[in-house]
């Protein structure tokens, strides 16, 4: 039974792709390296920041470039999300309705903390959220199930009994790796295809994942 559940943050609660692609742009054009598409950079999301300008980089150069980058994105980043992130249609009333049933939700994503909790603050209704853990410095990003384990150990409930609900590879396995159960979703930034590859449920609409978080009943709540 599902006792609690795990949100992805980019690509699953939030649209950020045009946010990132221009501060990432505008970090890569002060180092003079080539800018990207959209489509191009949606395939960069998913491993935290400094993956993300690694492939944003031209290959042929070496790792302190993208550390150069980085550190350019983070400062312009920092100043300009807001421009370019909202909640994808819907997420706000199936946030509402698995907090009225009772359900702890929370949020672990590879963006750095900082971000992660501004946004989580800025766009979601207070309280929405019983713990919100972004990328730390000196932690190991997702598929290290660290962060998914350090919130169900928060929350006092088992990690077999939650959810965790993303839209890449990288969620499916950051769930497998911590005992969670996962839940792709098809609206974010990984190809319909490839999360098709590996065995999980695949849900297209907020109505899915309400249908699937909803399999705990209002007894198993109350016998916490």
């Amino acid at each position: 039974m599902i006792q609690a559940a795990i949100f992805d943050l980019d690509g699953t609660l939030v649209d950020s792709l045009p946010g990132i692609a221009a501060s990432l742009n505008r970090a890569l054009a002060s180092h003079g390296h080539p800018q990207h598409e959209l489509d191009a950079v949606r395939s960069f999301i998913g491993n935290g920041s400094w993956m993300l300008c690694r492939r944003g980089v031209p290959d042929s150069l070496p790792d302190r470039d993208a550390d150069a980058v980085n550190r350019a994105f983070m400062n312009d980043y920092r100043d300009t999300w807001l421009q370019g992130t909202e909640l994808f249609p819907g997420v706000a009333d199936m946030l509402a309705q698995l907090k009225k049933d009772g359900l702890p939700l929370s949020v672990l994503s590879n963006k750095p903390h900082p971000f992660t909790s501004d946004i989580v603050a800025s766009l979601f209704q207070s309280g929405t959220f019983a713990e919100v853990l972004g990328h730390r410095e000196g932690t190991t990003p997702k598929p290290d199930p660290s962060g998914a384990l350090e919130i169900a150990k928060a929350i006092g409930i088992q990690p077999e009994s939650f959810a965790f609900i993303g839209d890449s590879l990288v969620d499916h396995e950051t769930a497998e790796n911590a005992g969670m159960h996962p839940l792709l979703v098809s609206w974010g930034y990984r190809p319909v295809a490839e999360l098709s590859t590996v065995q999980a449920p695949l849900l297209h609409s907020v109505e899915e994942v309400l249908e699937h978080l909803k399999l705990t009943t209002a007894q198993d709540l109350s016998d916490r």
